[in-house]
């Protein structure tokens, strides 16, 4: 009975990872508060409504409020996307989920972090799930 539920364990691992994907780098450097890009940087608002094209984005919704963690340094001829998490009570079923977006879509408010660091992106940054 245990060798089985153990297979079954590894078939639901194996079929889950059969659907994850590294997705192509947006940049090779990002902006952040700290080292780890666990700190958020700004508040922002959704300027227009953004529909995700892939997993590694978030939907935004005009009006939204956005907690930034990160900032893109894009490459040449890419275009500039932040990455954060939406914000707000009408939301919540989206609150926590964090993803990229393009920084043309929303509108700074307010900077939490004024001293940034400059820190090389991963293949993890842009892995999807």
């Amino acid at each position: 009975m245990d060798k089985s539920l153990g297979l079954i364990f590894l078939w639901i691992c194996v079929g889950h990872m059969a659907h994850a994907a590294l997705m192509e780098k947006l940049a090779n450097f990002k902006i952040c508060a700290d080292k780890d890009c666990s700190y958020v940087i700004a508040m922002a608002k959704a300027l227009k409504d953004y529909v995700a094209s892939d997993c590694r984005y978030i939907n935004l919704r005009r009006g939204q409020s956005i907690y930034v963690f990160s900032k893109l340094k894009p490459v040449e001829g890419a275009g500039v996307f932040w990455s954060g998490s939406v914000y707000g009570e009408r939301y919540v079923d989206q609150m926590g989920v964090i993803g990229y977006f393009p920084s043309n879509y929303i509108n700074e408010t307010h900077a939490f972090q004024e001293k940034t660091v400059e820190i090389p992106t991963t293949d993890m940054d842009f892995f999807c799930v």
